[in-house]
């Protein structure tokens, strides 16, 4: 049994990984916003779950994590994010920075803090971190979400540069279009171009990204690191 920390748990991916994780038997620390009983998380993991209410770049969220780290970490999945769309000219700085403090910074802060505690305690461990394939070609009106997101995979080569000799294995996703609660809300029209764009001709479905990312996390994939696996259909053919 892993014990794996899931950040951005409450919906769409991250529950979706954090019941993968779960059916594999592994113990879990999920980390998200909105209340316990809101997220629906206790009734969904009622044993092996531990459950951490924030903002993943709020001091307060991150000293209860590393509380948990503390205990043991073996897999950390950095999968929260946000968007704040708008055209480069129209963009604040707080839409920037909003975007850079949660999606890069703070899967920097998490990162660094899994990474002391397993190389203390020698047992190896996994840090997965959610890119995207936005990070590969670019997006309108995204210029904050795709620096965060080429960031998060250069960040991720380097960590796992950085960390494979003491057995830590770093790698990345980039999902292409995911059927997540914000996709589901938009036109039909949108999501058929979404559809249509992949050579699949459909969108992926939030278990496949967790399933991908349980194989990085498990002894199959014991020989990868350092990449960023694209989970998209085809997208970025």
């Amino acid at each position: 049994m892993k014990k794996v920390f899931i950040t951005g748990a409450a919906s769409g991916i991250g529950k979706s990984t954090a019941k993968k994780f779960w059916d594999e038997g592994n113990e879990l620390v999920l980390i998200d916003m909105p209340d316990l009983k809101t997220s629906e998380l206790e009734f969904m993991f009622p044993e092996r779950m531990t459950y951490i209410q924030g903002d993943v770049t709020k001091e307060q969220t991150l000293t209860q994590i590393e509380a948990q780290m503390k205990k043991g970490v073996d897999v950390l999945v950095n999968n929260a994010g946000i968007t704040r769309d708008a055209q480069t000219v129209k963009m604040t700085d707080e839409q920037w920075d909003m975007v850079i403090d949660v999606n890069l910074t703070a899967v920097f802060k998490l990162s660094r803090m899994a990474a002391l505690q397993m190389k203390e305690a020698g047992n190896g461990g996994v840090i997965l971190n959610a890119a995207s394939v936005v990070a590969h070609y670019g997006n309108f009106g995204q210029a904050n979400y795709v620096a965060t997101k080429a960031g998060v995979i250069g960040m991720t080569k380097t960590m796992a540069r950085e960390l494979g000799k003491y057995g830590i294995r770093v790698n990345a996703i980039a999902p292409g279009f995911i059927a997540t609660p914000i996709i589901n809300t938009m036109p039909e029209k949108v999501i058929k171009g979404m559809e249509d764009k992949s050579p699949l001709r459909r969108i992926g479905a939030p278990e496949e990204i967790a399933s991908a990312y349980a194989f990085l996390a498990g002894d199959e994939a014991k020989f990868i690191t350092g990449t960023c696996l694209n989970v998209d259909g085809g997208l970025t053919l």
